[in-house]
């Protein structure tokens, strides 16, 4: 590999690298930055010449932007990691609008979330675990476990529906194998193991670096791929590594050795800067949620995202994940059970979402789902692994009903489960293109292996 051939000191006022930073990488960095700003500024005339001839002759003396890729990219990517160099640039999205998909890890009992009224196949199959009186009404009828009151306001207002009966037959039974294929939104084989999500943000065009955001320790299936997403437990915890001291000068080094360098890096350089600095100004004072607001639980996650939405971030699809339903016993769906207690968690957490987001809201969609459901009846007190599960759908826009898509009855199960009556994959999509407007054939691109077909689940 050629070695840049210096004209100035390793570092102009300060020849001792180790008295730059603590750190020996952040040190080196920030002497390169500062050679570079001085050669460029005394030879400005040949470093144009040696940019024209760069490629022709692969030659050049001084730092060129052939060695500052391939003398300094490792050390920028090493101090600002990988999802920060891989960001994908632009601040100018062509789509509207934030959709949050939320998933609960475990297997969603959707019976004890919604049920038919009075139904003599539920009577028979699960008389403990009956949605009780206290239920609101649904519609269809339909009623709605009493722990997701907290939106009722939602609701009335038509913002608040549900899908039943949703599945696709190339899920099992497996907690893994499932929660990978609704993530992929299909088989690995079939996606290249690609999330759903990134292949949506191919729809929606270019934007800020907050355009996929998974608020978590790690970035979900879902949001893997081609264009980068940021994973983030809070929005201050978004920066560089390394003593605070230092992080200003690191700053101004990568933007020094990554500008103006005719490579793709820069690009993703300036968008991941420009996430830094939102963070940063967003975190610089402790967030306020609207008045009386409080998040609980689940529910600092949605803070997080309020705090990008609101503060301008320009978040186009964003995750949560939300585990604890796996219910193969204690299941409970009255007061004080332990689902109970998880969905009332859950519509708390969305119900302070929606009311801290205020206006923000109506461009706002966020959809809850599942691996899979879980079987018609009970196991003395619980249920096991099934499907035909349930589909929240909370939104901005007023959608076509409070229970939505087909529902033809539990008369005829699927080996003791609720059949699929709505397709997984059909409910994604549609959700997704009445938030951002897409056509069918953007949406048909983004599952692979299967035409989609849309539904009416907007007014």
């Amino acid at each position: 590999m050629e070695e840049p051939v210096y004209s100035y000191p390793l570092h102009p006022e300060c020849p001792d690298v180790r008295r730059l930073a603590d750190n020996p990488a952040e040190a080196l960095l920030r002497a390169e930055a500062d050679v570079v700003a001085a050669e460029n500024a005394a030879e400005a005339d040949r470093y144009r010449r040696l940019e024209e001839l760069e490629e022709a002759q692969q030659d050049g003396r001084g730092v060129t932007r052939r060695t500052f890729v391939a003398g300094a990219a490792a050390t920028a990517t090493a101090l600002a990691t990988a999802q920060f160099v891989t960001t994908s640039a632009s601040f100018a999205a062509t789509k509207t609008g934030t959709l949050v998909h939320v998933f609960l890890y475990g297997g969603l009992d959707g019976l004890s979330l919604v049920a038919p009224n009075d139904d003599p196949v539920l009577d028979r199959a699960r008389p403990d675990l009956l949605l009780p009186d206290d239920s609101l009404a649904l519609g269809r009828g339909f009623k709605l476990t009493s722990a997701f009151r907290p939106l009722e306001p939602w609701l009335r207002a038509g913002k608040l529906g549900f899908v039943p009966g949703v599945s696709d037959e190339r899920l099992s039974r497996s907690h893994f194998q499932a929660a990978d294929a609704c993530n992929l939104g299909g088989l690995p084989g079939e996606t290249g193991g690609r999330g759903w999500l990134d292949s949506l943000v191919d729809a929606l065009g270019k934007g800020t670096a907050f355009r996929s955001v998974g608020v978590g320790s790690t970035l979900p299936r879902s949001l893997v791929g081609n264009n980068g997403a940021i994973s983030l437990n809070s929005v201050g915890s978004l920066r560089l590594a390394g003593d605070e001291r230092y992080r200003e000068a690191t700053e101004k080094a990568i933007r020094g050795l990554f500008t103006g360098i005719n490579h793709p890096v820069e690009e993703a350089v300036r968008s991941g800067l420009g996430a830094l600095s939102t963070a940063r100004r967003l975190s610089a004072e402790p967030y306020r949620p609207a008045e009386g607001v409080e998040y609980r639980g689940v529910g600092f996650a949605f803070q997080q995202l309020a705090q990008l939405i609101k503060g301008g971030a320009n978040v186009r699809v964003a995750t949560v994940g939300m585990g604890g339903y796996d219910t193969h016993e204690n299941q409970g769906t009255g007061e004080g059970g332990q689902l109970y207690r998880r969905l009332n968690e859950l519509a708390a957490a969305l119900a302070a979402f929606f009311t801290d987001l205020g206006a923000a809201a109506d461009d706002v969609t966020v959809m809850v789902s599942s691996e899979f459901g879980r079987r018609v009846a009970s196991n003395s007190g619980g249920t096991d692994h099934g499907h035909g599960g349930v589909v929240t759908i909370l939104s901005g826009r007023t959608l076509a009903g409070p229970l939505l898509g087909t529902w033809n009855g539990l008369n005829a199960l699927d080996s003791g489960d609720v059949p699929e009556y709505n397709n997984m994959f059909n409910v994604y999509g549609s959700v997704a293109q009445g938030r951002f407007g897409l056509t069918n054939a953007e949406v048909d691109k983004i599952f692979p292996r299967m035409k989609y077909a849309p539904m009416k689940l907007y007014a």
